[in-house]
């Protein structure tokens, strides 16, 4: 019988396959967010919707292990699995809300690469989850996937660097050492975020 990681009940595969795809489009909005001219204040808003989906699947997760039997392991599996994912669109409406807390105006190409990168391994994630349904037959293909999360969360970390080194250059008065004080928070929760699909969702490369 081949292990699987999802208990056989098909509403949960149903629901962690749901999961995934909020937290994708919800790291896509917040990528939108950060795309153009000027952030897109109004996208918090719809982050948030989408945070609330992830709640309301997280919770129905959770409720459906107290009431159907799997073994000790795959219980725990499953719980933390859900939740920590769930952590992760908590991650793209926190920077929403920061974002439109704030009324950041203009750019900040690190901010921007930093949503993108999110988006990519949250893409990657929703191709992954219903692999999960079956480890062993799709294994390598996991494998892989993991690996190409773990590269874009190196390509944050340098990312992240970078900026730091520079983000108070040229600055010369109040009010521009606040914007910047303001993105640099951005920046760091965001390459947060990335480094928690690596360290939350417990996917390590190995």
């Amino acid at each position: 019988m081949a292990f699987r990681l999802i208990p056989r009940e098909e509403r949960f595969y149903d629901d962690f396959v749901a999961l995934g795809e909020q937290i994708r489009l919800g790291a896509g909005m917040l990528e939108d967010m950060l795309a153009g001219d000027r952030p897109i204040w109004d996208k918090a808003d719809e982050i948030k919707e989408v945070e609330h989906k992830c709640d309301f699947l997280t919770h129905e997760i959770i409720q459906r292990l107290h009431r159907t039997f799997v073994t000790p392991l795959d219980r725990e599996d499953i719980r933390s699995l859900a939740v920590k994912l769930d952590d992760l669109v908590d991650d793209a409406e926190e920077a929403g809300k920061r974002i439109l807390l704030y009324k950041l105006s203009g750019t900040n190409d690190t901010a921007t690469l930093l949503a993108r990168i999110l988006h990519e391994q949250t893409l990657i994630l929703a191709k992954a989850v219903p692999l999960l349904e079956n480890v062993p037959k799709h294994g390598e293909e996991i494998r892989r996937n993991v690996l190409e999360i773990h590269r874009l969360e190196n390509e944050a970390d340098d990312a992240l660097s970078q900026a730091l080194a520079v983000l108070y250059d040229g600055v010369a008065d109040i009010p521009t050492l606040i914007s910047q004080m303001r993105w640099g928070e951005l920046v760091g929760l965001l390459e947060d975020a990335t480094d928690r699909l690596i360290d939350e969702a417990g996917v390590r490369p190995g």
